[in-house]
């Protein structure tokens, strides 16, 4: 489990892909504090993608990656010195400061715009059509594994404010309009749609429903 508060910047040292999978090997000349720690078999979040160290030395590592992995993440589109964001796990007692992010990519948007607006930034990323339904406005996302708030939402793309320290510490301020850029909407809206999936909504208003709840005692709840 990650929180979306990006640690450092690493940057792509090499990959080596196909459609069944692949390696990706990291640099952290600019992350010393990970390099100092990092431990075979931890998991470090790449980009927004939860993955597992397989090698590593004083100032790389290395991570194994699946035909899913490539197949759903923007991994497979980056190139050597592109700058990567690194989360390790949160801790246990650890403050949350983001919002829980699991490491599990949902898809991948474009960049629509990045613009400057004073000494701030408008990231407009361009959501898959497949996971519209889960956004929305002043709700979390994860983008590119950086915990942002939905500012604004329409016609399938998210604004989302981007203060000066976030656009220097993180990979925001090498995208362009086009990149492909990791997704992973709030763990929540996914749960809910899964608990109600098969729920007849005809007959939520009966005490009898699948949930065990009328719509009327719902509503007298708050809901």
């Amino acid at each position: 489990m990650f929180t979306g508060i990006i640690e450092q910047l690493g940057s792509i040292d090499s990959l080596e892909a196909n459609g069944e999978g692949g390696k990706l090997r990291v640099s952290l000349a600019d992350a010393p504090e990970i390099a100092a720690e990092i431990k075979l078999g931890d998991s470090i979040c790449v980009n927004g993608c939860c993955l597992t160290v397989v090698e590593f030395d004083a100032n790389h590592f290395a991570a194994d990656l699946s035909g899913e992995t490539l197949r759903r993440t923007s991994l497979g589109e980056k190139k050597p010195g592109d700058p990567v964001n690194l989360e390790r796990p949160l801790a246990a007692g650890a403050r949350l400061g983001g919002h829980f992010v699991q490491g599990h990519v949902d898809g991948v948007g474009r960049v629509d715009a990045l613009t400057a607006e004073g000494d701030n930034w408008w990231l407009s990323v361009r959501v898959p059509e497949d996971l519209r339904r889960y956004v929305a406005e002043k709700g979390s996302i994860a983008v590119e594994g950086i915990s942002l708030t939905v500012a604004r939402w329409h016609e399938g793309v998210a604004d989302v404010a981007v203060i000066p320290f976030t656009y220097r510490e993180t990979n925001i301020h090498a995208l362009k309009r086009g990149d492909p850029v990791n997704l992973e909407v709030d763990i929540l809206a996914k749960y809910v749609e899964s608990l109600l999936a098969g729920v007849d909504l005809r007959s939520v208003g009966t005490r009898d429903s699948a949930i065990g709840l009328s719509l009327k005692e719902l509503t007298e709840q708050g809901f």
